[in-house]
């Protein structure tokens, strides 16, 4: 045997055991854009990092959730990394099931993080337990050639009364124009979203600060009957069957003067290839009634680590990288900054670049910090969350309130009947889980 060849076999060797010494992080993820391009970027992390390896688990968003609750709660052990909302993350962090991310590094800039996407992932000890990846509020989509033809000219802070004038006002059925698209389709993620974000606007809340449940309150009831006689007034048909993906469509066709819904939605309304109105948008603040709060929501798709994971330093070290400004940069460099996932730094915000490649930019930013998750109505609560209430009972609780609000909208029941069974069945549960008496 040469020289050369045991030379040779020595460096495979070294180089096998350096793979073999390499630690493999598991990452449940959510298969969106934003995170797929991430797994086309991984590259970046591991050629800076050749002693971490990453396998993707990449799931469709209501498998994801079922799987990663099912691996925490029963502390299987699948996932190093997990891709979470901000619903998840201060429920799972009260019941010390996330590690706090006490290590992002000294370039991270944990302060650059917008203040209300923060807020939602901090801890009641100040610690932070997840990372946002991007982030949303929502805000009001509007047709400018429509407000004109109408009279009006939208204020950038405009009330939920100037708003409900201006929908019946552009409202032209014989032409397939409804005034106004809101979601209407029955889910906790769905209408529910909107009316709950909406409900803080009017002084509303799901509970007292004794968790008694409020639909019995006279706030709830005015946001109903507002909600309902201006979607009957200015909305489409048969809205009741309406989400997000449903609405988007109807504005792009041409069909709504005025769209409120999640600032994600901004580019896709503003794409001439899809939108058939992208010249004529306009953007303003979600609407409020003049008591100090607005009707815009809060959320994030954020990565967290498991209390269980073995691996948690080199966890650290990916959602660094993933969630840092240095990412941001390098989407830029490879997909341009239209691109950039959105709505978690004030640096991007700041950025010259980013701010013309996105006109809706400082819209979706003031939207976005016009939302406070721990103080979200008018009158003091006791959860945490915009559109959403952070208790794990909230998903089965908001999902059935949401039938009986979207009944109510569809005309099969009252709006005072569909609040009266609310209140029945969030008594009902609240007291089987031991929060009220």
């Amino acid at each position: 045997m040469t020289l050369k060849t045991l030379l040779l076999g020595a460096c495979s060797a070294l180089a096998l055991a350096g793979i073999a010494s390499a630690e493999t992080l598991t990452i449940a993820t959510v298969n969106n854009g934003d995170m797929i391009r991430m797994q086309g970027l991984t590259d970046d992390f591991t050629s800076k990092n050749p002693d971490i390896k990453v396998e993707w688990v990449t799931l469709e968003e209501n498998v994801l959730r079922e799987r990663v609750t099912t691996d925490i709660a029963t502390k299987g052990g699948q996932y190093d990394i997990m891709t979470i909302g901000t619903y998840e993350v201060p429920i799972w962090a009260k019941q010390g099931w996330l590690l706090p991310l006490d290590n992002l590094g000294a370039d991270y800039d944990v302060n650059d993080l917008l203040p209300a996407i923060r807020s939602g992932l901090t801890g009641d000890d100040g610690k932070l337990y997840a990372a946002p990846f991007y982030g949303e509020s929502s805000m009001v989509m509007y047709r400018k050639d429509l407000m004109e033809k109408a009279g009006l000219t939208m204020p950038d802070a405009p009330t939920w009364d100037f708003v409900a004038d201006a929908a019946r006002k552009m409202t032209y059925r014989e032409n397939g124009i409804n005034g106004i698209c809101l979601r209407g389709k029955a889910g906790w993620g769905e209408n529910m979203a909107f009316l709950t974000a909406t409900a803080n606007a009017f002084g509303a809340r799901w509970f007292d600060e004794n968790w008694k449940p409020q639909f019995d309150q006279p706030e709830w009831k005015n946001t109903l009957d507002f909600y309902v006689k201006l979607m009957n007034d200015a909305g489409p048909q048969g809205a009741s069957s309406n989400g997000f993906n449903e609405n988007l469509a109807l504005f792009q066709q041409g069909k709504c003067g005025m769209w409120i819904d999640a600032t994600v939605a901004a580019s896709f309304v503003t794409n001439p290839k899809d939108s058939t109105v992208a010249d004529k948008v306009g953007f303003a603040l979600a609407p409020d009634t003049g008591l100090g709060k607005r009707g815009n929501w809060l959320w994030a798709w954020n990565l967290a680590i498991p209390a269980g994971s073995q691996k948690a330093e080199a966890a650290e070290k990916f959602i660094a990288w993933a969630t840092g400004k240095g990412y941001l940069d390098l989407v830029a460099s490879k997909e341009g900054w239209a691109n950039v996932p959105p709505g978690t730094r004030t640096s991007l915000y700041e950025n010259p670049e980013y701010q013309k490649a996105a006109p809706f930019a400082k819209m979706t930013l003031d939207s976005i910090n016009a939302a406070d998750p721990k103080n979200p109505s008018v009158k003091p609560v006791p959860y945490v969350g915009v559109q959403f209430v952070a208790i794990p009972e909230f998903q089965s609780l908001g999902t059935s309130v949401g039938q009986l609000f979207s009944a109510a909208l569809a005309g099969q029941m009252s709006v005072d009947d569909a609040l009266a069974q609310a209140q029945s069945l969030t008594e009902r549960e609240m007291t089987r889980a031991g929060y009220i008496k």
